[in-house]
């Protein structure tokens, strides 16, 4: 990731001349744009943009931003600027399944995802995962019963909050978020869950769809809302199945599309290309 390079979001009521001034404050400041994105909502009536810039000269992150903050306040902005290569810091929740978190750790370790990992959570032991190799990543097991949630939760929110946890990503973990955890993790939660719901709920929806007959699976990534599993979309994949495909087959095929569906969707997300719409997302995916 560029060193030299920021990143510049911003959604407001659509009105004349956003970009113009937008423009104009990174010129008066020595800003150059690398790249920009803009979006007009014309359902909502809303504005969406996101630019990539550099301070080839004098200019400063932090004094364009005290001058930017003015302009934001005059159009209605929620806005946001930073550097592009500041890492977020997550924490991965997971249960049984590993598929998604080894993928996740394995695109870490090779750049591909950007971030710090600030630990692991599991509602299972360590011992349920003996071939992966968390090196020094803090491993975390908060068993859970359903009498036991509510003091489980604050242990998660807790580490959220010693560990400053910019994003939390549900790889695979099977267990549903209360609304006030939901609440407190707007928009810095994902999740990832196969396509069926709400048609094959409960245990082994993939034999539930062999059973069907379905001839489409795929995965939805998330934003996390006290709504199970309808908050925000992020990305979503497919793939065709036949009736060759044994359940065994749709369980395998599904796990790698809700591992590039996550994978893409956490990139997204860190790349600053998700911006909030109320019920949808804007993603710039170029």
């Amino acid at each position: 990731m560029p060193t030299d390079q920021h990143i510049l979001t911003l959604s407001c009521r659509n009105r004349p001349g956003i970009v113009a001034a937008v423009s104009r404050c990174l010129f008066d400041h020595g800003g150059n744009i690398l790249g920009a994105n803009q979006f007009d909502d014309v359902e909502t009536d809303k504005f969406f943009m996101r630019v990539v810039f550099n301070f080839p000269g004098e200019g400063s992150l932090g004094g364009f931003s005290r001058e930017f903050s003015e302009l934001a306040d005059s159009f209605g902005m929620t806005w946001s600027a930073r550097r592009r290569d500041d890492r977020q810091r997550v924490l991965l929740l997971v249960s049984r399944s590993d598929h998604c978190l080894v993928d996740l750790l394995y695109r870490w370790r090779i750049g591909e995802l950007p971030m710090d990992i600030a630990g692991v959570v599991s509602n299972y032991p360590r011992e349920t995962y003996p071939d992966l190799d968390f090196g020094e990543i803090p491993f975390h097991h908060f068993p859970i019963a359903k009498e036991t949630k509510p003091e489980q939760e604050a242990r998660i929110w807790a580490l959220v909050e010693q560990e400053r946890v910019d994003l939390v990503i549900l790889a695979r973990y099977m267990q549903v978020l209360s609304d006030e955890l939901s609440a407190r993790l707007s928009q810095r939660c994902i999740n990832i869950h196969h396509s069926f719901l709400p048609g094959f709920k409960g245990a082994k929806p993939y034999h539930q769809a062999h059973t069907r007959g379905v001839k489409l699976i795929g995965a939805t990534a998330h934003y996390v809302t006290a709504d199970l599993d309808e908050g925000p979309i992020i990305e979503q994949d497919v793939e065709r199945i036949s009736h060759n495909d044994t359940p065994e087959d749709l369980v395998r095929k599904g796990r790698d599309i809700e591992r590039r569906v996550l994978s893409r969707a956490v990139a997204w997300h860190l790349d600053g290309r998700v911006l909030a719409n109320g019920s949808k997302t804007i993603v710039f995916r170029d």
